[in-house]
């Protein structure tokens, strides 16, 4: 168990952060190189799966996404801003989110079923088992990306086509300051967030698995210091499995999410057209307010998402 503070640019609070702090301007030389590379898509098109950077002249793209890459392994966050998503076609701009995925990291696969590119899009389903709230337009509560694995992604991105008409904040918050704050009130609680949990697998398994599995919130090696956080799929990982959650590691989670959700702990901001936003899934938590969407199939709110992990496999079970 961490017994001491981060100190670091990891663990800050609201006070701390302004819009600049997050944004990495796309230069001019960078839009030249991906108006290229859609073009050379359009004439000779390849599944966006199978395109490498390398394959393409991106030099100027590479340097920005080494921005992107500092400002993660600091604050955590950071927004390309912005790609000129309205000039391409719906797989031009896949193969672009796709490439820029790709100079950040080893994309891997968001499903069981092996889907690289995932479509953050309201579809108009119900929520129900193995329905992910991303595909509905509910809000989504703090969490990071697939907590119950055993390797979560490491890097998130979103490649916005379009925003929603009304709604769809995000907020961002540092799991790190999190942690400080526990230790601080509630050091008594701490303890129990190291130790496993039952999670919800949301359907992404064999049918033949398990629907849960166990894994603690917070984990620490003497070197690095990992979280991951979803109250809600505890909860039903706990329904689930038919064992009742016990007390200690409720109040454990009730008193992590009341700092969670503390105002004065996270940012906030909308994200726009052809903005690119990239977060740090092991450290840091993020949550999305309801929206609504435009009545215009063409214009509703649609987020193009990759992961990337450099560990394991590039399967969704690594």
């Amino acid at each position: 168990m961490l017994t001491e503070d981060i100190r670091d640019r990891r663990a800050w609070r609201r006070s701390d952060l302004s819009q600049r702090d997050w944004l990495v301007p796309v230069p001019r030389r960078c839009l030249d190189e991906l108006d290229a590379a859609a073009r050379q898509v359009g004439s000779d098109p390849l599944p966006p799966v199978l395109l490498d950077p390398n394959q393409f002249a991106l030099g100027a793209c590479a340097e920005v996404m080494g921005h992107v890459r500092e400002k993660l392994r600091g604050i955590g966050l950071a927004v390309l801003d912005r790609v000129p998503v309205e000039r391409y076609t719906g797989e031009e701009n896949r193969a672009l989110a796709w490439l820029l995925g790709s100079l950040l990291g080893r994309l891997v696969a968001q499903k069981w079923d092996g889907t690289m590119i995932y479509d953050v899009l309201d579809t108009g389903r119900a929520l129900e088992y193995g329905v992910r709230r991303s595909v509905t337009n509910l809000d989504l509560t703090f969490h990071t990306d697939a907590p119950w694995l055993d390797l979560p992604p490491e890097m998130v991105g979103l490649y916005c086509i379009n925003p929603a008409i009304e709604g769809g904040v995000s907020r961002f918050v540092s799991l790190c300051s999190v942690h400080n704050e526990l230790r601080r009130r509630h050091p008594e609680r701490l303890a129990r967030l190291y130790r496993p949990f039952p999670w919800d697998r949301q359907a992404e398994h064999a049918q033949a698995d398990s629907k849960t599995t166990e894994r603690p919130i917070f984990r620490y090696d003497g070197g690095s210091f990992a979280a991951a956080f979803n109250e809600k799929l505890v909860e039903t990982g706990a329904e689930l499995a038919g064992e009742p959650l016990d007390g200690e590691g409720r109040e454990a989670l009730e008193a992590m999410r009341a700092i969670v959700d503390s105002p004065e702990l996270w940012v906030e901001f909308t994200i726009e057209r052809g903005q690119v936003q990239f977060i740090n899934n092991r450290q840091f938590a993020h949550s999305r307010t309801d929206f609504k969407d435009s009545p215009e199939p063409h214009r509703k709110r649609h987020m193009i998402r990759l992961w990337t992990r450099e560990e394991g496999r590039r399967t969704f079970h690594a």
